[in-house]
């Protein structure tokens, strides 16, 4: 295997990854710069250097992809998803399929993501509908399943040192063809962390936040929008945040004429939004938002009819009879009627299946996990854990939230196993 620290040395880019860098840099030249130059590495299968594996996942192979609205655009550019050895430019071609802007649907990037799956002869090492409950490293010696789990995987090895005599032991559970919960239990030498950072939305901590027309995922507003629960004769819909996800529920709501208002803390003009972070020209619906937050707020008018967008201002509470109360930047408090809420206002890690909710393996242990503010600590050149031995993180929670850097992780990682295998070059 390369030295990865010294092939990377000096490489700039979106990245705080230098792995991350150096992989995206060889497989996609001059992207940053909207060049079309081919990608500088050969991909040979070497089936003898494989690694025995498996991937454990609440969903089937696409992972968050999955409960993404199909039709949404994706953030990033088509070219910029792809995985290595099947660029997705040409899986698309095989789909006589155009990209927009460069750009392309979840559902095209979900259906990508699961041929590539088949396609390279990876589907016995995915078990969907699984839920891990703990992860916990033990000694070799006092291995035990019970007679009722299903002991999925052993990996062997030589037990030179302490280190080597430990394994960690992975508990959960899945649902059989019965419809019944069973029991799994895994032991293995090493375990990689991609749970992402979807499964625990943010919440605002106030009055009524649990009410029942409130809710923390876009994917509530698509059902209602199915349902009629909303139409353009509703009372609006409160969308929360100032982000990207609550940029594509204006969107959604926009869309289908549905009423919206808007609020989110922040000034329209702070430079910080994400908004001024992307070019027009390849994200014009987003530029048409931030417009529209800026244009239409609730101290003017505006052109865009059944918006209303409320800057610099904050959720109080929420009632029973659908009415929300804020206050603003003065302190003035304003009442609405709405017809249902979206916080959308970012999401934490679901790490409940570590000790202390994995806060000791972040970079400030006295914190919760966040992928922004507070990433699990790592080496930058293994991805392994700093303070557990073994234990690998690689995606949003190493501070990796692009696909296109994810997979110089996931290099990172496989450079660090295969070496610990001890196996000839």
């Amino acid at each position: 295997m390369q030295d990865l620290e010294y092939l990377s040395e000096g490489l700039e880019g979106r990245s705080s990854s230098p792995a991350a860098l150096l992989f995206d840099t060889l497989l996609r030249p001059e992207t940053d710069f909207l060049g079309d130059v081919d990608s500088v590495l050969n991909w040979k299968l070497e089936p003898e250097k494989a690694i025995t594996h498996l991937v454990l996942g609440r969903d089937p192979p696409g992972g968050a992809w999955n409960a993404i609205e199909g039709s949404m655009i994706t953030l990033s550019r088509g070219d910029w998803m792809g995985l290595p050895d099947l660029p997705f430019k040409e899986w698309i071609r095989m789909k006589r399929r155009n990209l927009r802007n460069d750009r392309s649907t979840a559902g095209d990037i979900l259906n990508y993501y699961r041929y590539y799956v088949k396609k390279k002869g990876l589907e016995e090492n995915f078990v969907s509908g699984t839920m891990v409950t703990s992860v916990v490293k033990v000694n070799r010696s006092t291995v035990n399943c019970r007679e009722n789990e299903i002991f999925q995987m052993e990996v062997p090895y030589a037990e030179d040192s302490e280190e080597d005599r430990s394994m960690f032991q992975v508990n959960g559970f899945f649902e059989n063809e019965f419809g019944t919960k069973q029991d799994f239990c895994v032991y293995a030498e090493k375990v990689i962390l991609a749970t992402g950072t979807y499964d625990s939305p943010s919440w605002l901590g106030v009055q009524g936040e649990d009410l029942p027309f409130v809710s923390h995922q876009i994917s509530a507003l698509e059902e209602a929008v199915k349902t009629h629960q909303v139409n353009p004769h509703s009372d609006p819909v409160l969308i929360i945040g100032a982000g990207l996800t609550a940029a594509d529920a204006v969107l959604l709501a926009h869309h289908y004429n549905i009423p919206v208002i808007h609020a989110f803390r922040r000034r329209v003009n702070d430079p910080a939004l994400i908004f001024n972070q992307l070019p027009q020209v390849m994200y014009p619906e987003y530029h048409k938002v931030h417009q529209m937050m800026k244009e239409q707020s609730v101290f003017k008018g505006g052109p865009y009819h059944g918006y209303i967008s409320l800057p610099e201002h904050y959720v109080t509470s929420f009632h029973s009879d659908k009415k929300c109360n804020f206050k603003d930047k003065l302190g003035q408090c304003k009442t609405f009627n709405i017809s249902m809420v979206l916080i959308l206002i970012g999401s934490n890690p679901n790490l409940s299946f570590l000790p202390n909710n994995g806060t000791m393996l972040a970079i400030a242990t006295n914190e919760p996990v966040n992928s922004k503010r507070n990433p699990l600590d790592i080496d930058l050149f293994t991805y392994e854990c700093i303070q557990e031995k073994g234990l690998y993180a690689v995606g949003p929670l190493a501070g990796d939230y692009f696909v296109r850097f994810v997979q110089g992780g996931a290099l990172a990682v496989a450079s660090s196993l295969i070496k610990s295998q001890k196996r000839p070059p």
